[in-house]
């Protein structure tokens, strides 16, 4: 349409081209979609998601085995406690090599080491003990911690101090004692089995020559296992007085290689 020159002066004014009076119908047009799809393409442009870690939601128990303080305690650790199939010692001081490293060291080490890995992977991780310098807990109440934790597994921790001459590695598994263990026992199980495993592909340790049949064991006089409620296993992940495992065990790399081992295995029971 035609503009009169008086109210083209007053759309000057307030700042419109004749365009907004349907003027130059062609440009608007093109003008208004470009807007829109501006508009379009900020919304699509969220940020995406990044993927679940793959232990997310997982609460897994760590029981390094024994505790530095627990030679000064003696009238503790030796106190009887009742492990459904008999009474044993609330605990003890765990082995050492010839030299002196001792298991409780190595025990915390390796679950230090295990922790932050499972961190990682988005796992929440407990333990059984805070510090290697306390006394105990009695092997009662590490169960009930895992209990107490609804772990999706729980894993206790250790070395062997067996004879010099034999050597290598075993897990070990519940039996069923008609106690509060029996409903984990096959959940356990499969944890010992795919543990094994892991830790024989990537530590090159040995299946143990001493004990156990294909560095499986099955017994029914741990109070860690008859007490838990939970899939729980313990690694005996080597024998501290033999010279060659003890270099294994010594070994800050091996120690790696170990916790590594352990939190792959955890990922493969776990899917």
């Amino acid at each position: 349409m035609k503009t009169r020159p008086a109210l083209a002066a007053a759309l000057a004014v307030l700042g419109l081209g004749t365009a907004a009076c349907g003027g130059g119908a062609a440009a608007g047009a093109e003008s208004a979609p470009a807007a829109v799809s501006k508009s379009t393409s900020e919304a699509v442009a969220a940020p995406a998601q990044a993927p679940a870690k793959p232990l997310a939601g997982k609460v897994i128990v760590i029981d390094p085995g024994h505790n530095g303080g627990n030679y000064k305690r003696p009238d503790l650790i030796n106190k009887q406690v009742d492990v459904l199939t008999q009474k044993k010692a609330c605990d003890t001081t765990g082995t050492a090599t010839n030299d002196g490293y001792s298991e409780a060291a190595f025990t915390w080490d390796v679950s230090q080491r295990l922790a932050k890995l499972l961190k990682a992977d988005g796992a929440t991780v407990k333990f059984t003990r805070k510090d290697n310098t306390s006394v105990g807990p009695c092997i009662t109440e590490r169960a009930a911690i895992g209990n107490k934790a609804k772990a999706d597994l729980a894993i206790s921790i250790h070395a062997d101090g067996a004879a010099s001459t034999s050597h290598g590695f075993h897990v070990i598994m519940p039996k069923k004692i008609n106690g509060p263990v029996d409903p984990a026992v096959a959940k356990s199980a499969k944890l010992g089995l795919t543990v094994r495993n892991a830790v024989k592909k990537q530590t090159g340790m040995p299946y143990a020559n001493y004990i156990g049949k294909n560095a499986l064991d099955y017994r029914s006089d741990l109070g860690g296992l008859n007490l838990s409620t939970v899939p729980k296993i313990f690694i005996e992940s080597g024998n501290m007085r033999n010279a060659g495992d003890a270099a294994k065990l010594k070994s800050s790399s091996w120690r790696q290689d170990l916790a590594e081992a352990l939190a792959s295995s955890f990922q493969t029971y776990l899917k």
